[in-house]
């Protein structure tokens, strides 16, 4: 699976409508750990094929951001059956995302 990039535009389409979990990260370009766990994120959307992946930029989708609460960057959200499952803040191992995800 690819790497999306979602919005307020596609969110409801390809996150909260998905018919698979979603991983999320919330991130922005100015902060350093966002920058670290990106590289991880990728990776990850490029192997798992029954999650989507995908990231939302705080600075350019504000109203995610506050509609989920996010207050620290970067965080993780997995969405399944289009409600927060799990959520994870700060930089995290490629291990503890994917177990995220089972």
């Amino acid at each position: 699976m690819s790497l999306q990039t979602f919005t307020k535009d596609n969110f409801d389409t390809e996150v909260l409508k998905s018919d698979r979990p979603v991983l999320v990260d919330f991130w922005a370009s100015w902060c350093g750990p966002c920058r670290m766990l990106s590289p991880v994120v990728d990776e990850i959307a490029g192997e798992v094929s029954d999650t989507k992946v995908g990231k939302i930029n705080v600075d350019e989708q504000p109203e995610l951001a506050a509609r989920y609460g996010v207050m620290s960057i970067p965080t993780l959200l997995v969405f399944q059956d289009g409600k927060v499952a799990k959520k994870s803040v700060g930089v995290k191992s490629k291990s503890a995302i994917l177990s995220m995800l089972k």
